[in-house]
């Protein structure tokens, strides 16, 4: 390989290098180019009602019980992991729900307080991690 190439091939971090939340962040962004991420409430239950999401991603700062329970109970009767984001803002930023400025930086961020993935697109070492932290989390 000439030095070109190896500048031009993406490099993926090796999974020992990987936190979960960096692991998400990474399927989150897979997942909306793949056309696999679904936002908010109403999208969300619907995904998860027909049982083809794959994973929920809930904010865990969610000032409303009733959509928390709601969630939970459908990642639960449908068989979906679930995965907490400390704050709605970090998880609207993960899903695209902001604004990038000139110097690469999300600015005008929604908060986001549930998005469930139906496609992970490709895959990739972020991915494996995040599914094998679930595996070992969930008793």
């Amino acid at each position: 390989m000439s030095g070109d190439e190896m500048k031009d091939a993406p490099e993926e971090p090796s999974t020992l290098e990987y936190e979960p939340m960096t692991a998400l962040q990474e399927v989150l962004k897979r997942a909306m180019y793949s056309d696999g991420l679904k936002r908010g409430l109403h999208e969300c239950a619907k995904t998860l009602e027909r049982g083809v999401g794959r994973l929920a991603c809930l904010a865990a700062d969610c000032d409303q019980p009733e959509f928390v329970a709601l969630v939970k109970a459908l990642c639960r009767e449908h068989n979906c992991k679930l995965i907490l984001v400390d704050t709605r803002k970090q998880l609207g930023e993960w899903v695209g729900q902001c604004k990038i400025n000139e110097d690469g930086e999300a600015v005008k961020i929604s908060g986001c307080s549930v998005a469930v993935v139906t496609d992970f697109g490709v895959e990739s070492t972020a991915l494996s991690f995040l599914l094998d932290h679930l595996k070992k989390k969930r008793p």
